[in-house]
């Protein structure tokens, strides 16, 4: 993929999200929100030349940008959008746990857009 099919992607799985949360589908809302922050970290990897194959060199990558940054609330954004993408499987989280969680993937991909 392309950096800006990854950008594509990511706007377009957020839309989902809000689309699933709104319908009342919140396995679905929660899955396109993880969706939407895996292919933004994605977009963030290939601009860098980072891996981006796996979810342990999505959860790497993020970790370094920790440490380029300083900014810690990255990981844990991360981390939301990760219990997103359990939810999916084992739908623990109530539309308000995934409303906050996808605002969670918003800031996520907020903060990763204003990378330099």
């Amino acid at each position: 993929m392309t950096t800006q099919t990854y950008q594509e992607a990511t706007r377009h799985l957020l839309n989902q999200a809000h689309a699933e949360l709104a319908a009342g589908d919140n396995r679905q809302a929660a899955e396109k929100a993880w969706g939407a922050a895996a292919q933004m970290i994605k977009f963030v990897c290939a601009g860098r030349g980072w891996s981006h194959q796996t979810h342990a060199a999505l959860r790497r990558a993020t970790r370094l940008l920790v440490e380029e940054t300083g900014d810690e609330e990255l990981l844990l954004l991360f981390k939301s959008a990760e219990v997103l993408h359990m939810s999916f499987y084992e739908d623990f989280y109530n539309s308000e746990e995934v409303k906050e969680g996808i605002e969670h993937v918003q800031r996520f991909i907020d903060k990763l857009n204003a990378l330099p």
